[in-house]
């Protein structure tokens, strides 16, 4: 008994740091991304460009992990800024949990390992699309997202001419936060302008009525280069600082939920989860559950996946091609670090369901 408790732990630790070699390089990649994004984007050109429509701003969003190649633990800090930058929460919802599975690398991967079932490489792009755009569509019926975000990233998002006048229509005195007091009797607050860290903001009137650098786009004209800026030093001190304050927030998020998953895979039954794999219902739920405790990377997923093509349906490994990615023990964690628990649980949910009922179609027409 004490071996085979010490065979565990050590099968446990193991995992766990596999997990984390794993997961570690995409998370970098994710904070790269969107470092990117804060120093040489344009925030308020960029979302004049994406569309008005909650459909078809989801859609886009989704596809948008072609220029963004990054798994589940990349994509959160990314989506983080996209947010924070004032994208709406359809776009950002869309990307967050389509962009594991639409890159070019996925894609890549998954036709390597199913090359001999070009059905599963369709299947698995189509139906990532599809779920991400509907659950992005969904979260847009929330106006006032801050509700559903955890107050560190709620209070970094842009504040509008409105609702900026609507909160001090008190005394600034007895609001919280940090305030810069103009020339005028209004007082702003910093994070509405984006001078604290975190926060990229700040109008170029803004600016230079506080002697910071012209933050002057690369083309003033119509077009995509219009969302460019030139990069100065305030740029890069902000975009540094918020890069740390990501590592050190997602980092820790990263190494609970990898020793989370790490513990559930040695524990968990994997030969009931295997005695599952025939049934047109049974291999759904099996895969489901296996996706989210095994917390796979969605770049080497396809491999591991095919080692169960010959005894689970095929509706059933693409519950868990499409499943895994987006939501999986590892990624709630950092989800929780950005979304509240409620909508934590409503993304959970709503993948699960709609990838079920994709899988089971497939499983009844298709195997």
């Amino acid at each position: 008994m004490p071996s085979t408790l010490t065979n565990q732990l050590n099968n446990s630790f193991t995992l766990f740091l596999s997990l984390l070699v794993e997961a570690i390089p995409f998370l970098l990649l994710g904070v790269i991304f969107s470092g990117i994004l804060q120093w040489f984007i344009d925030e308020r050109k960029l979302i004049t460009y994406l569309p008005q429509n909650p459909l078809l701003g989801a859609f886009v969003g989704s596809l948008v992990g072609f220029l963004f190649p990054v798994c589940e633990c990349g994509n959160v800090p990314v989506a983080r800024r996209l947010l924070i930058q004032g994208v709406p929460i359809s776009v950002s919802i869309g990307f967050l949990l389509a962009a594991p599975t639409i890159n070019p690398i996925v894609i890549w991967a998954t036709w390597t390992a199913f090359r001999d079932q070009p059905e599963i490489v369709v299947l698995r792009v189509v139906f990532s699309l599809a779920i991400a755009t509907i659950i992005g569509w969904i979260f847009s019926v929330q106006k006032d997202i801050r509700q559903i975000l955890q107050p560190t990233t709620a209070r970094l998002l842009p504040r509008t001419q409105q609702s900026v006048s609507q909160r001090f229509e008190t005394s600034p005195l007895l609001q919280s936060g940090t305030f810069f007091l103009g020339q005028s009797s209004t007082s702003l607050p910093l994070e509405s302008m984006g001078i604290l860290p975190g926060s990229m903001t700040t109008s170029i009137t803004q600016s230079q009525s506080l002697g910071m650098s012209n933050q002057t786009p690369i083309n003033k004209g119509i077009g995509w280069t219009s969302i460019f800026v030139v990069p100065d030093k305030q740029r890069l001190l902000s975009l540094l600082n918020s890069m740390v304050q990501e590592l050190r927030e997602l980092g820790g998020v990263l190494v609970i939920g990898s020793a989370i998953a790490a513990i559930i895979q040695v524990a968990a039954p994997r030969e009931l989860i295997l005695n599952l794999g025939q049934g047109p219902v049974t291999s759904i739920i099996a895969m489901l559950a296996l996706a989210a405790v095994v917390s796979i990377c969605s770049t080497v997923d396809a491999f591991f996946a095919l080692s169960f093509a010959a005894t689970f349906t095929s509706g059933s490994l693409l519950a868990f091609l499409v499943f895994g990615p987006m939501i999986d023990i590892k990624a709630v964690g950092l989800l929780l670090s950005v979304f509240r628990s409620r909508a934590v649980i409503y993304l959970m949910i709503l993948a699960a369901q709609l990838t079920f009922i994709m899988a089971f179609v497939v499983n009844l027409y298709l195997s």
